[in-house]
């Protein structure tokens, strides 16, 4: 998506061209391709794990940071590799997205019309915040030390992860429909005029 928005704002000719449909083919099997080789990766390593703490979970979402705490202490070590390997391939991506929008802000702020500043940062920002948050909690929630874990912490972490982010996708793209964004404008200016 962050290339999308790079070749629409930094090379508008060429976008035909860099974004045909084989170009769009290739970034969709090579998403697929890694995602398919991450989770069998941890399903793996998962299955292969001996739990010596019994099989229930403290809390609704049947995760690897969760299954690992049932296992044997020596196997953090093989379970941390694949979460550092899976961390490593998400912060390249991440890496990535940050040189992307580095080029976009530079060529945004080139453009000598305020109005068109404005609306280029409003496609950008939204879709790099909710990018930023995935990374950054899923990280964190992968590979934080397990003497910090507590009940709490490992469920606001699962949420933010793995809830919030696609929750927050159609809400912002939706927004930048007009007609829907004066709608919900019109309900948040009533609600402060009732009280």
């Amino acid at each position: 998506m962050c290339y999308d928005r790079y070749v629409s704002i930094c090379k508008p000719l060429h976008y035909g061209t860099l974004l045909g449909s084989r170009a769009c083919a290739h970034m969709a099997a090579a998403a697929w391709a890694s995602g398919f080789l991450t989770a069998l990766l941890h399903t793996a390593n998962t299955f292969s794990l001996p739990l010596c703490q019994g099989n229930a979970l403290g809390q609704f979402f049947c995760e690897i940071p969760q299954i690992i705490k049932l296992s044997c202490s020596h196997s953090y070590l093989r379970k941390f590799g694949a979460s550092a390997f899976t961390t490593s391939l998400a912060l390249g991506c991440f890496v990535f997205i940050i040189f992307s929008y580095v080029q976009i802000f530079r060529a945004v702020l080139r453009i000598p019309s305020e109005q068109g500043r404005h609306k280029a940062f409003s496609t950008c920002l939204p879709h790099l915040a909710v990018v930023s948050l995935f990374i950054s909690t899923g990280s964190f929630a992968f590979l934080k030390p397990p003497s910090i874990s507590s009940p709490s912490l490992d469920l606001s972490l699962s949420v933010l992860y793995s809830v919030v982010p696609p929750a927050l996708n159609p809400l912002i793209y939706s927004l930048r429909n007009q007609e829907l964004n004066a709608a919900v404008w019109k309900l948040i200016t009533g609600c402060f005029q009732k009280k």
